[in-house]
């Protein structure tokens, strides 16, 4: 699976990024230490019976930029990175230098939202672990309205998106705002991103006062819902896991699934902190992708990706990711 950003590099770094591309393309993977068909049961629970989730996918809207294609316990997704909703014309971005900006390191600027290149495979049959993995920096899943969604932190690790909201003023006096009214924002790169729960996503599958509906993918292949259960009533921080997980009916699964709550929350708990499945990795570059932007593998953990990561960032230091 291609799991990437675009950016730009030198022709002499693309060499490099050639000898590790394969010679398909694409690559699509499935979660570290299991097979696509590895034995897990239907709601999530622990368990050795191999069902998919495919069905209750299959009943998701997906926007009209998005492509899914089912296999034998898989889900291949496909998107441009842009959202299917209104987003604002300016943001409040870093500096030069910044890797966490804030109202005193931070300009107005017009959205630098660009289109990506998202072609990931993940596993639809998915076994719920007694622990959990931490989700990293970078795609942690992937939604309806075909951005990705990001974990509650900017590039530090640990400065919280949503709580760390601010906002500049641009040559016309106007506020400019770091996260948007969707919980969103793009990267100076381009890569536009949700920090938590995007009500306008919400707003275009769920009814007023009514139960939450699909809104997106996450890693391990358990699926993101927003804040409501399946009578409507909204879901609080108590009723959740470590994960932001709950195994409850919904919408597409009346018999109960495991699943992710988006919160309606600034804090911590307003996106996934951890993955109570096997995330899926991510791929290798794409050889098409060395001319003139390169798409870079943001969680690529093979010694190739390490490599190859290391070239870019010291090609375009100091990076910002939030």
């Amino acid at each position: 699976m291609r799991n990437s950003v675009q950016t730009s590099l030198p022709a002499w770094a693309c060499v490099l990024l050639l000898a590790g591309c394969s010679d398909s393309g694409t690559t699509e993977g499935t979660p570290s230490g299991q097979d696509a068909g590895a034995d897990t049961n239907t709601a999530g629970d622990s368990g050795s019976t191999k069902i998919s989730l495919n069905e209750g996918y299959q009943k998701a809207t997906w926007g009209s930029g998005v492509t899914v294609t089912y296999g034998d316990c898989t889900l291949r997704y496909k998107s441009n990175g842009l959202p299917n909703h209104d987003r604002d014309s300016e943001y409040a971005l870093p500096n030069s230098g910044v890797r966490v900006p804030s109202a005193s390191s931070a300009h107005a600027g017009a959205d630098p939202t660009a289109a990506q290149n998202y072609d990931v495979t993940l596993n639809t049959c998915p076994t719920l672990q007694s622990g959990s993995t931490s989700s990293a920096l970078g795609n942690i899943g992937y939604m309806i309205s075909g951005a990705s969604l990001f974990n509650p932190y900017e590039g530090d690790g640990s400065t919280i998106a949503l709580a760390s909201n601010f906002s500049v003023k641009d040559s016309s006096g106007n506020d400019v705002f770091f996260v948007d009214s969707c919980n969103g924002h793009p990267t100076p790169m381009g890569q536009y991103h949700y920090h938590g729960l995007p009500a306008c996503v919400t707003a275009q599958v769920d009814a007023a006062n009514g139960p939450s509906h699909i809104i997106g993918i996450a890693l391990d292949g358990f699926p993101v819902y927003g804040n409501r259960d399946a009578s409507g009533n909204e879901v609080t921080e108590s009723q959740l896991d470590e994960c932001n997980g709950i195994t409850s009916a919904t919408p597409e699964f009346p018999n109960g699934v495991y699943h992710y709550v988006l919160l309606n929350a600034k804090d911590g708990a307003s996106s996934l902190r951890c993955y109570k499945g096997t995330p899926a990795k991510t791929a290798s570059i794409a050889p098409a992708a060395c001319s003139p932007g390169v798409a870079l593998a943001q969680r690529d953990v093979s010694p190739w990706g390490r490599i190859l990561n290391g070239v870019i960032q010291s090609i375009r230091n100091p990076v910002v990711m939030y």
